[in-house]
């Protein structure tokens, strides 16, 4: 079976390196060939390559440098990466270019996994290729390619839990009773495969959903103290979160996630936001990052983003946001409003701890008044005094507080006499 862009002496010097050991093509690959050979989907290119090998992954690793040799018929540059804990390597291979160039192959030890406590790191031990399998999220990504003796062209279809049938019915099914349970972001992975592909979740994993969201087993509820956060609802919701929002097709892979309920594992309150399609929207025009916008929709965001990780960047840029908010709703309060010259919009949006990506983070949530942040971002930002401090000093000023202040009042001077809100449509 011929895989499109994969040369066979890749796959072949992989066999032979495994010297006698099972070994199989597994996950994304598989499924997206049979999706393109036997239900005519286009094909969506390989950024990767996963295999499984039964027995130690280090030991292919170390054989491989020479039959990439024998296969190529030159030496092959090879960067890896080993995960000792999991007995995985990351390797960067690179062919020649009519070969098809730098190759990322993922290479693990067939494995199985169990969760001595719901949404907790799996304790990990060596398995068959079968029980590696058994470990999936879901029955379209547990079927293998096992590389066999005779060449990829007599390589054995793996299916022990139906996914060709699912494949056919574009379902994604759970593999078992306690998948969600054990963890959680399989969820998030089901709308990122349902947006990509076009799949719907099978009936009997919609009810798993209802039901588990319903009993939360997991140890930790919002509001409790974040150093009990289990890693499934923290740093691999925010990981899989950020690969929906990057690589997926995200309106229809969030509207998947809430439709199913699945906005709940974040807060309950974003379950029922609706306004995150349009806050999004405009963050992809204004360049921003989509994932704190997306907890703008909770009231908890600060709290929310430090349960997830964020970079410390986003964190900052949300509390930026917050507090720019704030203050716009104490100005507001007290008679400011969008009429008031531009200078008084400009000393507001530019105080201490602002910043011109908190202001188009507030843009992008729809904050009240629109048209002075609107006029902010496309003009008045880019406006500076008519003199600067340079030709201040040659008319006889001298450097320090005044001179700053002088400038401050050049600038607004200038501003609102001819930079004001024009009339109509913003």
């Amino acid at each position: 079976m011929h895989i499109p862009d994969v040369p066979p002496q890749l796959l072949e010097a992989f066999r032979q390196a495994a010297a006698g050991q099972r070994l199989a093509l597994v996950g994304g690959v598989v499924r997206d060939l049979l999706l393109h050979r036997q239900h005519q989907d286009p094909w969506r290119g390989l950024p990767d390559l996963d295999l499984v090998v039964e027995g130690q992954a280090t030991r292919l690793v170390e054989r491989l440098p020479d039959t990439l040799a024998q296969q190529f018929g030159v030496e092959v540059p090879l960067r890896h990466q080993p995960h000792g804990r999991y007995g995985t390597a990351k390797l960067e291979l690179a062919l020649p270019a009519c070969w098809g160039g730098s190759w990322l192959v993922d290479v693990a030890s067939a494995r199985r996994e169990t969760y001595p406590n719901p949404a907790e790191n799996p304790v990990v031990t060596a398995g068959s290729l079968e029980q590696d399998l058994a470990r999936r999220d879901f029955s379209v990504n547990a079927m293998a390619l096992e590389l066999v003796a005779a060449g990829l062209a007599e390589a054995t279809l793996l299916d022990p839990h139906g996914g060709q049938d699912d494949l056919a019915q574009r379902h994604l099914q759970l593999l078992h009773p306690q998948s969600l349970r054990d963890d959680p972001t399989r969820l998030l992975r089901a709308a990122r495969y349902g947006a990509r592909l076009g799949f719907a979740l099978a009936a009997q994993s919609q009810r798993q959903v209802q039901t588990t969201l319903a009993e939360w087993p997991w140890p930790w509820r919002p509001g409790d103290r974040l150093d009990r956060v289990p890693a499934a609802l923290g740093t691999r919701l925010r990981m899989e979160l950020e690969l929906l929002l990057e690589r997926e097709p995200w309106p229809a892979g969030l509207a998947l996630l809430q439709a199913w309920g699945g906005f709940a594992l974040l807060d309950g309150e974003l379950q029922a936001d609706r306004a995150w399609r349009r806050r999004l929207a405009w963050g992809e025009r204004l360049g921003l990052p989509l994932l704190p916008l997306l907890l703008l929709g909770s009231s908890s965001a600060l709290a929310l983003a430090r349960r997830l990780q964020l970079p410390q960047g986003q964190q900052r840029l949300l509390e930026q946001t917050l507090t720019l908010r704030r203050r716009l709703q104490e100005a507001l309060a007290s008679g400011t409003d969008a009429a008031a010259p531009p200078s008084t919009w400009c000393q507001l949006l530019e105080a201490p701890g602002a910043s011109a990506e908190a202001v188009a983070m507030l843009l992008a949530s729809g904050a009240q008044p629109r048209r002075p942040l609107l006029h902010w971002w496309a003009r008045w930002r880019h406006v500076g005094p008519p003199l600067d401090g340079a030709a201040l000093l040659l008319r006889g000023w001298s450097a320090g507080p005044q001179l700053g202040e002088e400038l401050r009042r050049l600038r607004a001077e200038r501003l609102d006499r001819a930079m004001g809100p024009r009339r109509g449509r913003s």
